[in-house]
This record gives structure tokens, sequence and C-alpha cells, in this order.
């Protein structure tokens, strides 16, 4: 579980950077959006300005070219005005009149020329200007340039950083993903595994109670039936002490992983609080740390060997209570060796007490340590106090419950209650005091990420410091609310004399743990069937209940064939009412037969006529007896009498034959019946099981179409988020692209 929470914890501080460099994104995605839109204003006004270069090039070319004009009148007025001088030379004595129209006409062009004069002077002047401007504009464009192509390319690094930064994460909260369906499964087959085992655990239990209820019922029967003295106050003494052994050893149990949780968590504890000495306020890898922090790690990094005895201590108190031995204070000799240990590592607590303060002082002396930083540091001196003066009173209560083992007078029997109400105080105070640690190291923590000379390495260690404070709290909250829930049981006498209310001296635990294990010997001689398998079980449970049912039908037929049996005596009694009226009638015939022989004798010394009488008669007295008999009537008496049994006995083997098969085909019939109920109910159960396993089978598959839309969710967002930052990069690739283009244009216009 601690895994889970490690990963989860994992999990949200990824989530939490991930925001912290979505939003940053989105930042930098303004910021080059804001640079798209000041690159294309520049890239108007630069339009602009070679507009009006080119405007002022063409005035330029223009004015040059009417200058080279006008430089060229002014040569041919010149070359005019000296070839009028020449003449007015010539011509002087012609008159006055064609001098001053020379002289007019020279004033004329001078002033023109002078205007020229002025209007080239004028343009140079405009022209010379413009090219300072123009010179100056080129200029800054290109400086401005030349730092929208820094920004760009920083810009480029950036989104570099964060795509590959992006894809790291997406892959590693892939992993994390994947390694957190395969512990989820593994722990679901765990699950399954600890129900199967439960129901297993179960019907062993309730087998093993209902046979314990039977032999106490045996045995209490026996007891009153046989011995002169009912001692049930001892037996149940017996019962309760192996009640209290079991207790004992489930809570002992307990209590171990609770001390091994304590122990994994403090080994954190001090091994981070070491590492964070050597980073923080001096860098152990950059300069060198005060000798204090060097003797306070020193010491820190010997913590394994005051933490893993107490482990191993507390292992060897538990595999010493067994269901064998008697569980007592004044017997518990390895709870001296745990007390030992204990007592060594709060002495060890106390040896790094003051280096601990000193290193929280150092850090307030530090130069960027501010007012509420060193206010935490002072707050988190206090909890250090009390965390080891609780640890120290801890070693004290712990101490008192191991002397009785050593010294059976060390301590009243009445004093134990007391001590173990204040030690479950003492561990409550203890949970408090480390969860208030806990809180100001958090809250000191959110102070030092607001300084600017806060490393990474120094924010990775300070985040599993409080993971590990975070465990021990959890785990010294566990311990008091396991040690206050069973304080009955710790403070209750599970062993006493008998007819007595004093404690269990150690002599009388070693006659008792004797005769305990005389008496084990002595069951043990008796061989007990071994437990079945789960699946036996089940196989036996479905055999079991088909023979319940069987036996009902099996009850069933009984009855009937009770019933049966009864109507057969019935008709037995009738037929052999029926069998004694045809003897009787035999009787009457064979009597009536004798009496017509006689006739017939008689007859034979008479008359014809009375012998034919006699024969018609003797005649018809044998045509009765064969209708009665069913026999010829030319045999003898002893044939028929022969031929009747053989007859009877004949239809009674028949009868009993019938009888035999019809009983054959009823218990045929019930037993297909009962199977056929048996069946039935299989049917019925199977059906059951199908329906939650078809039930199971649907929360599977829509567990895994969730997790599966959860995946294309957040691949698609992924995906989203990349085609987003690989289109803004193509974008970026364009602009940059075209302005080095424009660049290069410019470059050759400037060298042309």
């Amino acid at each position: 579980m601690a895994n889970v929470t490690d990963l989860q914890t994992k999990y949200s501080k990824l989530a939490q950077e991930y925001s912290k460099l979505r939003a940053q994104n989105q930042v930098l995605k303004k910021g080059v959006v804001d640079e798209q839109a000041n690159s294309a204003s520049l890239k108007e006004q630069l339009k602009q300005r070679d507009q009006s270069l080119r405007k002022q090039e063409q005035e330029m070319d223009s004015l040059s070219f009417r200058n080279q004009q006008l430089a060229k009148r002014v040569e041919l007025l010149q070359e005019e005005l000296a070839a009028s001088e020449a003449k007015g030379k010539k011509g002087k004595s012609k008159g006055d009149s064609p001098s001053q129209h020379g002289l007019q006409t020279q004033s004329v062009f001078d002033e023109d020329l002078q205007k020229k004069i002025e209007e080239n002077e004028r343009l140079h002047i405009q022209f010379y200007e413009a090219d300072e401007r123009h010179k100056k504009t080129e200029a800054e464009l290109r400086e401005r340039l030349e730092k929208l192509e820094k920004d760009a390319e920083q810009h480029h690094g950036v989104v570099d950083g964060l795509t590959t930064k992006y894809a790291e994460t997406i892959e590693r909260l892939q992993s994390d993903k994947a390694r957190l369906e395969v512990k989820a499964q593994t722990l679901e087959r765990e699950a399954k595994e600890c129900r199967m085992r439960t129901e297993d655990c179960q019907q062993q239990l309730r087998r093993c109670q209902s046979e314990l209820n039977r032999q106490v019922k045996q045995s209490s029967s026996v007891i009153q039936e046989k011995v002169p003295f009912n001692d049930t106050s001892e037996y149940l003494r017996s019962v309760h002490c192996a009640a209290f052994q079991l207790k004992a050893r489930d809570v002992a149990g307990q209590a171990m992983s609770f001390i091994q949780d304590l122990v994994a968590a403090l080994l954190n504890v001090h091994s981070y609080t070491e590492q964070r000495v050597h980073i923080y306020p001096l860098d152990s890898s950059i300069e060198t740390i005060s000798p204090l922090n060097q003797k306070f790690s020193q010491y820190l990094h010997e913590n394994a060997a005051y933490v893993r005895p107490l482990e191993d201590s507390f292992l060897q108190l538990y595999q010493s209570i067994t269901e064998d031995t008697v569980t007592v204070l004044e017997t518990v000799v390895k709870l001296k060796i745990f007390s030992d240990n204990f007592s060594s590592y709060t002495h060890f607590l106390q040896k790094i007490l003051p280096y601990q303060l000193k290193s929280l002082e150092e850090e307030c002396e530090a130069p960027l340590c501010t007012a509420a930083l060193s206010a935490k540091n002072q707050e988190l001196q206090s909890d250090i106090k009390r965390v080891t003066s609780v640890f120290e009173k801890l070693q004290n209560y712990i101490n008192l419950l191991a002397l009785p083992s050593v010294r059976q007078d060390a301590m009243p029997h009445s004093n134990t209650s007391a001590v173990f109400t204040q030690l479950a105080a003492c561990l409550h105070s203890l949970h408090d005091a480390i969860k208030e640690m806990s809180k100001h190291y958090n809250q000191k923590a959110d102070i030092e990420r607001e300084l600017p000379t806060v490393t990474q390495k120094l924010c990775t260690t300070t985040e599993c410091l409080l993971g590990s404070l975070g465990s021990l709290t959890s785990c010294t909250g566990k311990i008091a609310t396991f040690f206050s829930n069973n304080l009955d049981f710790f403070t209750s006498s599970g062993y006493s004399p008998r007819g007595s209310t004093a404690a269990l001296n150690p002599v009388q635990a070693e006659s008792m743990l004797a005769n305990k294990k005389k008496a084990t010997a002595y069951i043990q001689a008796v061989k007990k069937p071994q437990s079945v398998p789960y699946r036996e079980a089940l196989s036996n449970r479905r055999i079991l209940t088909s023979s319940t049912e069987s036996r009902e039908g099996l009850t069933q037929q009984v009855q009937q064939s009770q019933e049966k049996i009864a109507r057969l005596e019935q008709e037995k009694e009738h037929w052999l009412l029926e069998a004694q009226l045809g003897k009787v009638r035999l009787e009457k015939e064979n009597q009536r037969i004798a009496e017509l022989e006689a006739q017939l004798a008689a007859a034979l010394g008479g008359s014809p006529n009375s012998q034919t009488a006699a024969a018609g008669a003797l005649t018809r007295g044998h045509e009765e007896v064969g209708m009665l008999c069913t026999t010829p009537t030319d045999e003898h008496v002893g044939d028929e009498e022969s031929r009747e049994q053989l007859i009877k006995s004949h239809y009674m083997a028949r009868v009993g034959e019938l009888t035999t098969q019809l009983q054959i085909s009823d218990s045929k019939a019930v037993h297909f019946h009962s199977e056929c109920r048996a069946l039935a109910k299989r049917l019925a159960i199977a059906e059951k099981s199908r329906e939650t396993f078809s039930e199971e089978v649907k929360l599977a598959n829509q567990n895994i179409t969730r997790l599966q839309d959860e995946l294309a969710t957040t691949k698609r967002s992924y995906e989203d988020q990349l085609s987003m930052m690989s289109d803004h990069l193509c974008s970026m690739n364009e602009t940059l692209s075209k302005q080095r283009e424009e660049i290069d244009t410019l470059k050759m216009g400037s060298k042309v």
C-alpha cells in the first residue's frame, strides 16, 4: 500500500508539473503570437520605408537628371555669355542700344543661374537628409531584425525544450499508468485469492467450531456421567487461556507490521535529512559545508545501526509468542531486548538533537532567509524537542513493562493497567507531535520554493522528506489507534492460578507450559484427519448436498416401500384366507370324490343301469374337480395334488418376481427422481454462478472499456497537444525562413 501511495503522490506531482508547464506553454504561445503581430507590423513599416526610399531615389534620380540638364544649360549660357562678351568688345562702336540689350540679357541669365544654383543646393541638402534618414532607418530595422531573430531562436529553444519535456512526461506517465494497471491487476488477483482463502478459512472455522462443540458436549456428558466431581471452572479457564494466547499472537502480528512501517519511515526521514544537510544552506558539491553540519551528517549516516535493531528485536518477540507458550509480562523475556534497542535509539535522538537545532539556526543565518522562514525554523525546533521528549517518555514506559521479565517483584500487578494507559496516551502525543512537525515542514517548504536561489535538487529532496514525514505521521497514528483499541486486552489478566486473582509468576508459567505441552503431545498422538484442499472441499460439499438429497429420496422410497409392504401384507392375509377356503373346498370335493368312488364300487356289483348312473356321476365329479383344479379328469388324485402345488408355486414365484421387479422399478424411479432433483439444484447453482461470473465479466469489460476510453482520451489529448506544438513550430519556422529571406534581400539590396 505504501508503494501505491508513493505512486499516487508521484502521479499528482507529475500532474502539477504538467499543469504548470501547460500554463507556461499558454504564456509562451501568447508571447509568440504577440511577437508575430509585432513582426508583421515591422514588416509593414519596412515595406512603407522601402516604398518611401524608392520614391526618394526616384526623386533623387530625377533631380540629378535635372541638375545635369541645368549644368549643361549653364555651360551653354556661359558659352553664349563668353561669345556675347566677345561680340560686345568688337561692336562697342556701334552704339549704346545693343550693349544695353546684352546687359539686360546677361542680368536675366544671371538671375536664372542664381535660382538654379539655389535650387540645386536645396535639392542636394534634401537628398543628403533623405540619405541619412534612410541609413538610420535601415540601421534601426537591422537591429530590430537581429533582436527578433534572437527572440525567435530563444522561443525555438524553449519550444524544443518544452516538446522534449512533454514527450518525457508523456512517456513517464504512460509507463506509470502501465505499471499501475499491472499492479491493479495483481492486487485484484491477490484480492480474489484472499477471498478464496477467507472462505476456506471460514469453512474450516465452522467445521472446527462444530467439532469443538461436539467434543465439548461429548466431554460434558462423559464428565457428568463418569466423573464424580465437576471442574467446569477450570475447563473454562483453560479455554480462556487458549483464546488469550491466540489473541496475543494476533495482536503481536499486527504490532509487527506497524513496527516495520515505523522503522521504514524513520530510516527515510533520517536519510533524507542527511541529504538535505548536504544541499542546504550550502551545497557540498560546490563548496564545503560547515563543521557542525558535517558532524550532524556523520551522526545521521549511522541511523540504520539504531533503527534496524528495533525491527529485529520485535521480530524475535513476535516469534517467541506462540500457541504453545504462556504470554504475560513475567514470561516475555524478549521484551527486554526490544526495550534496550528502543533506549539506544532514544539516546541517538538525544545525541543528534543539539546538532539538529544548530543546523536550523544556521539556516536562519543564511543571507536570503526571510522572517517567515526563520519563524518556521523556530517552530520546527520546538517540534523536534517535543518529539524527542515523547520518545524519552515512551522509553521509560517500555522499560517499566520489561522489568517484570527480569525481576518478578519489580512492578506490582496493580500498576500494569496504569502503565499501559499512560503508554497509549504517550503514543497519541507522539502522533500529534509528528503531525505538527510535518505541517510546519510543509509550510517551510512552500516558503523555500519562493526563494530565488532554490535548486531542483533541494526541491526534490524536500519533497521526499515531506513524503517520509507523511508516512511517519500515518504510521504513528495507526499505532496509537491500534494500542487504544487493544488497551482492554493489554490490561486484562489472561492467565491466573485456579481460585486466585493474582498474577502468574514465572514458575507457575513454566509448570503450566509443561502441562500444556504434555496435553498437546497427547492430543497429537491421536491421528486426526488432515484438512482437505478448497477445491476438494467444494466437491465434497456438492457430493454431500447430492447425498442429502439422495437420503431424502431414499427416505421417501422407504416410506413408499413400507406402505407397499403393508398393502402386500393385507393381500397376503387375503390370499391366505382364499387358500384356506380353497383347501376346505378341496377337502369337500375329495370327500365327494370318495363317496362317488364308493358308490361306483357299490354299483359295480349291481345292475348295468346303476353302473351307468354311477359312471355318469363319477364323470360329473371328475369334471367338477377338473374345473376347480384345472387338471384332466383322467389322472390320479396324487398327481392332481402335485400339479396344483406346482401351479401354486409357479404363480407364487411369478408374483414374487413381479413384486421384486416392481420394487426395483420403484427404487430406480425414486433414485432417478432424486438424481433429477439434485441435477436441477446443481443446474440452479450453476446458473447462479454463471450469472455471477457473467456479472463479473461485465464489470471487467466495463472496467476495460473505461480504461481504454481513458487511454484513448489521454492519447488523443497528447496527440492534439503535439499537433498544436508541431503546427506552432512549423509556423515559427516559416516565419523565420521568411525573415531570413527578407534579410538576405535587404543585404543584397544594400550591397547593390
